[in-house]
Protein backbone atom coordinates (compact mmCIF):
# COMPACT_ATOMS: atom_id res chain seq x y z
CA UNK A 1 0.00 0.00 0.00
CA UNK A 2 1.34 3.42 -0.96
CA UNK A 3 0.59 6.44 1.15
CA UNK A 4 -0.54 9.54 -0.69
CA UNK A 5 1.81 12.49 -0.32
CA UNK A 6 0.25 15.57 1.22
CA UNK A 7 -0.76 18.18 -1.33
CA UNK A 8 1.22 21.39 -1.48
CA UNK A 9 -0.52 24.60 -0.58
CA UNK A 10 2.46 26.92 -1.17
CA UNK A 11 5.29 27.09 -3.73
CA UNK A 12 8.41 25.15 -2.67
CA UNK A 13 10.48 28.22 -1.78
CA UNK A 14 13.18 26.06 -0.19
CA UNK A 15 13.75 24.19 -3.44
CA UNK A 16 13.73 27.37 -5.53
CA UNK A 17 16.27 29.14 -3.32
CA UNK A 18 18.46 26.06 -2.77
CA UNK A 19 18.56 25.10 -6.44
CA UNK A 20 19.32 28.59 -7.75
CA UNK A 21 21.90 29.12 -5.00
CA UNK A 22 23.58 25.80 -5.80
CA UNK A 23 23.74 26.49 -9.55
CA UNK A 24 25.03 30.02 -8.96
CA UNK A 25 27.74 28.69 -6.61
CA UNK A 26 28.85 26.06 -9.14
CA UNK A 27 29.07 28.68 -11.89
CA UNK A 28 30.98 31.01 -9.59
CA UNK A 29 33.34 28.24 -8.57
CA UNK A 30 34.06 27.28 -12.19
CA UNK A 31 34.63 30.89 -13.24
CA UNK A 32 36.99 31.67 -10.34
CA UNK A 33 38.87 28.39 -10.83
CA UNK A 34 40.01 29.74 -14.20
CA UNK A 35 42.27 32.18 -12.32
CA UNK A 36 43.17 29.72 -9.56
CA UNK A 37 40.87 31.03 -6.83
CA UNK A 38 38.00 29.61 -4.84
CA UNK A 39 34.98 31.65 -3.78
CA UNK A 40 36.34 31.59 -0.22
CA UNK A 41 39.72 32.93 -1.35
CA UNK A 42 37.96 35.71 -3.25
CA UNK A 43 35.84 36.53 -0.20
CA UNK A 44 38.87 36.78 2.10
CA UNK A 45 40.85 38.93 -0.33
CA UNK A 46 38.04 41.39 -0.98
CA UNK A 47 37.02 41.78 2.66
CA UNK A 48 40.61 41.96 3.94
CA UNK A 49 41.21 44.87 1.55
CA UNK A 50 38.26 46.88 2.87
CA UNK A 51 39.79 47.43 6.29
CA UNK A 52 42.17 45.76 8.73
CA UNK A 53 40.41 42.58 9.77
CA UNK A 54 41.47 39.62 11.83
CA UNK A 55 41.33 36.07 10.63
CA UNK A 56 38.38 35.49 12.98
CA UNK A 57 36.47 38.50 11.62
CA UNK A 58 37.02 37.34 8.04
CA UNK A 59 35.88 33.83 8.95
CA UNK A 60 32.64 35.28 10.34
CA UNK A 61 32.06 37.40 7.23
CA UNK A 62 32.65 34.40 4.98
CA UNK A 63 30.72 32.00 7.22
CA UNK A 64 33.75 29.73 7.56
CA UNK A 65 34.74 27.58 10.48
CA UNK A 66 38.27 27.95 11.89
CA UNK A 67 39.68 24.98 9.98
CA UNK A 68 38.31 26.16 6.64
CA UNK A 69 39.61 29.67 7.28
CA UNK A 70 43.10 28.40 8.11
CA UNK A 71 43.19 26.29 4.94
CA UNK A 72 41.96 29.25 2.87
CA UNK A 73 44.54 31.68 4.29
CA UNK A 74 47.28 29.05 3.94
CA UNK A 75 46.42 28.79 0.22
CA UNK A 76 46.43 32.59 -0.16
CA UNK A 77 49.82 32.82 1.56
CA UNK A 78 51.27 30.01 -0.55
CA UNK A 79 50.11 31.84 -3.69
CA UNK A 80 51.67 35.10 -2.44
CA UNK A 81 48.28 36.84 -2.31
CA UNK A 82 48.01 37.50 1.44
CA UNK A 83 50.01 37.42 4.67
CA UNK A 84 49.18 36.90 8.30
CA UNK A 85 50.44 39.75 10.46
CA UNK A 86 50.13 40.53 14.15
CA UNK A 87 47.29 42.89 14.96
CA UNK A 88 48.27 46.33 16.21
CA UNK A 89 45.47 46.26 18.79
CA UNK A 90 45.43 42.64 20.01
CA UNK A 91 48.72 40.80 20.26
CA UNK A 92 46.93 37.42 20.18
CA UNK A 93 45.08 38.18 16.94
CA UNK A 94 46.36 37.92 13.38
CA UNK A 95 45.20 40.22 10.62
CA UNK A 96 45.15 39.15 7.00
CA UNK A 97 47.05 41.62 4.85
CA UNK A 98 46.57 41.48 1.08
CA UNK A 99 49.76 41.72 -0.98
CA UNK A 100 50.06 43.77 -4.17
CA UNK A 101 49.59 40.57 -6.20
CA UNK A 102 46.58 39.78 -4.02
CA UNK A 103 45.06 43.20 -4.68
CA UNK A 104 45.43 42.68 -8.44
CA UNK A 105 43.89 39.22 -8.11
CA UNK A 106 40.99 40.58 -6.03
CA UNK A 107 40.26 43.16 -8.70
CA UNK A 108 40.27 40.44 -11.37
CA UNK A 109 38.15 38.06 -9.28
CA UNK A 110 35.62 40.79 -8.49
CA UNK A 111 35.13 41.33 -12.22
CA UNK A 112 34.47 37.60 -12.58
CA UNK A 113 31.99 37.58 -9.69
CA UNK A 114 30.20 40.61 -11.14
CA UNK A 115 30.06 38.92 -14.55
CA UNK A 116 28.57 35.70 -13.13
CA UNK A 117 25.93 37.71 -11.27
CA UNK A 118 25.19 39.83 -14.34
CA UNK A 119 24.81 36.69 -16.51
CA UNK A 120 22.44 35.12 -13.99
CA UNK A 121 20.26 38.22 -13.82
CA UNK A 122 20.30 38.67 -17.60
CA UNK A 123 17.99 35.64 -17.84
CA UNK A 124 15.23 37.96 -16.56
CA UNK A 125 13.72 41.03 -18.21
CA UNK A 126 15.07 44.26 -16.68
CA UNK A 127 11.89 45.05 -14.71
CA UNK A 128 11.82 41.55 -13.19
CA UNK A 129 15.50 41.84 -12.14
CA UNK A 130 14.69 44.92 -10.08
CA UNK A 131 11.68 43.23 -8.50
CA UNK A 132 13.67 40.08 -7.68
CA UNK A 133 16.54 42.04 -6.15
CA UNK A 134 14.23 44.24 -4.08
CA UNK A 135 12.28 41.22 -2.84
CA UNK A 136 15.42 39.21 -2.01
CA UNK A 137 16.97 42.17 -0.18
CA UNK A 138 13.76 42.65 1.77
CA UNK A 139 13.80 38.98 2.84
CA UNK A 140 17.51 39.03 3.70
CA UNK A 141 17.22 42.17 5.82
CA UNK A 142 13.76 41.41 7.22
CA UNK A 143 11.88 38.18 7.82
CA UNK A 144 14.77 35.88 6.86
CA UNK A 145 17.60 37.98 8.34
CA UNK A 146 18.25 35.73 11.34
CA UNK A 147 18.23 31.94 11.51
CA UNK A 148 15.85 30.32 13.98
CA UNK A 149 17.28 28.82 17.15
CA UNK A 150 17.64 25.10 16.56
CA UNK A 151 19.05 22.39 18.85
CA UNK A 152 20.39 20.63 15.73
CA UNK A 153 22.31 23.19 13.65
CA UNK A 154 21.49 23.31 9.96
CA UNK A 155 24.42 23.51 7.54
CA UNK A 156 24.17 26.45 5.24
CA UNK A 157 25.99 27.96 2.32
CA UNK A 158 28.25 30.98 2.56
CA UNK A 159 26.38 34.23 3.14
CA UNK A 160 26.55 37.52 1.25
CA UNK A 161 30.30 37.83 1.49
CA UNK A 162 31.31 38.84 -1.95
Amino acid sequence: MTAMAPSRTEPDLSFLLDHTGHVLRTRMSAALAEIGLTARMHCVLVHAMQEERTQIQLAEIGDMDKTTMVVTVDALEKAGLAQRRPSGTDRRARIIAVTEDGARMAEQSQKIVDRVHREALSALPEDEREILLRAMNRLVTGHLATPAENPQPVRRARQRAS
